[in-house]
């Protein structure tokens, strides 16, 4: 998606409201746009990624990415794996794919992850076999991760056999 166009058009609307203060303000303008097109950027992109944000949140589990290309942004689509039983009602659904996390869909929150980055590879393959981007292979490891799991439990402590455990208080 070139910006270019967008950047253009907001420097023509700032001269032509510029014009409007006379001379002066036309040259303070023109002096301006400048400085402004690395935040009219930036800001623009912003805009794309809460929009791509958005999207793949109604797209789940499929995803809508924003990427660079130099100074350029795309949008990568990965839709929804192909369901199979959506065509035979009748089936049940994949086992592997696990349900769509509990509570507010709407709500999205944002971490950063560090790892090794030979897991990073993994991950990025094993994303891309399944046709996902690796934000979506990620949450859906980790929902699979805590349905496994079910609720934690408290751990009980036992003695090992043949040893003698006191407690309370001696004098």
């Amino acid at each position: 998606m070139n910006l270019e166009l967008y950047v253009d058009n907001l420097h023509r609307q700032l001269v032509v409201a510029a014009e409007a203060g006379g001379e002066e303000a036309r040259a303070l303008a023109e002096r301006l746009v400048a400085p402004l097109e690395a935040a009219i950027r930036l800001t623009l992109q912003d805009a794309l990624a809460a929009a791509a944000e958005e999207i793949t949140t109604e797209l789940a589990p499929g995803s809508v990415e924003l990427r660079l290309r130099g100074r350029d942004p795309e949008f990568v689509v990965t839709p929804p794996p192909a369901d199979p039983s959506a065509e035979d009602p009748a089936e049940g659904a994949d086992d592997r794919t696990p349900a769509v996390p509990e509570g507010d869909e709407g709500t999205m929150s944002r971490i950063n992850l560090r790892m090794p980055d030979h897991l990073k590879a993994r991950v990025e393959q094993a994303a891309g076999s399944e046709g996902l981007s690796v934000n979506a292979w990620l949450v859906r490891a980790a929902a699979a991760a805590l349905e496994r799991t079910g609720p934690p439990r408290r751990r009980e402590r036992r003695a090992s056999q043949g040893a003698q455990h006191y407690t309370g208080w001696a004098r």
